[in-house]
């Protein structure tokens, strides 16, 4: 489990978040939208202690973030960025090892959690693969399954943080990913997962935090959340909101 209480960063002198409160829960996919420049990939910066808040408090399982040591923070905390990029013809395989890494769990567990880990990807028939010779969309596979490796299975006491990783995916794989993090999510992993897909959102995740000019807009159930005033005001989307008629979370649609 990670908790924020009232975090704020400034960069340059400007206030980029204010006052974000929000609890990431064991079993549970809390979504994160907002426009470009609301302030999701720096709420995720300072969740993983990239970036310094400059008030609030941060805590993982209970304890202040800044209490744990880098291996003991990266046995239960995993972050994938908007971007990764690797400049050496590693296998794919090899790349996902890499998670493994603040492990020690010995070569044929981790080759089980390698693969696994692939699989849930939807990219074990690249791991032999160069990484350099892969699409971005592939690479963007490959960076999801190292993160899957470093937690998993996922279970609670871990948390999973996610910016954007359907970005350079197709339909098919925008769903197959999610769907692997949700698993992740069931298992008993924290997760959060910053989106710009308003349906992706509402059909995967519990809770969504709408984000606008660095601050908390909304926080609560897809339900509650993806109303028609709350986009309106965020995005400035005319949207009509009904039901999706097989799974009945909410289906937006613009006007």
């Amino acid at each position: 489990m990670m908790k924020a209480q009232t975090i704020s960063v400034h960069l340059d002198g400007k206030c980029v978040l204010s006052d974000i409160d929000l609890t990431l829960e064991p079993g549970q996919m809390l979504g994160v939208l907002g426009p470009n420049g609301a302030g999701k990939s720096t709420l995720l910066g300072a969740l993983c202690g990239e970036l310094a808040t400059t008030s609030g408090q941060l805590w993982l399982d209970q304890q202040p973030l800044s209490h744990w040591s880098g291996q003991q923070r990266a046995r239960r905390l995993a972050v994938l960025p908007q971007s990764s990029t690797l400049s050496f013809a590693f296998r794919v395989r090899d790349v996902v090892a890499m998670g493994r890494l603040p492990h020690d769990s010995g070569q044929e567990r981790d080759a089980g959690i390698v693969q696994a880990s692939l699989e849930a990807a939807d990219a074990w028939h690249l791991q032999d693969r160069s990484y350099l010779a892969l699409s971005g969309g592939e690479r963007q596979r490959v960076h999801l399954a190292r993160v899957l490796a470093q937690l998993w299975p996922g279970e609670g006491g871990q948390t999973l943080l996610l910016d954007e990783p359907t970005s350079m995916l197709d339909p098919l794989h925008q769903h197959t990913t999610l769907q692997s993090v949700r698993e992740f999510a069931n298992r008993g992993a924290a997760v959060m997962v910053i989106l710009h897909d308003l349906n992706l959102a509402a059909r995967y995740c519990d809770r969504l935090l709408l984000l606008e000019s660095g601050r908390s807009y909304a926080l609560g159930t897809p339900d509650a959340v993806l109303v028609p005033e709350a986009l309106k005001a965020v995005f400035g989307l005319e949207v009509l909101v009904q039901r999706h008629p097989e799974r009945g979370h909410p289906l937006i649609i613009a006007r």
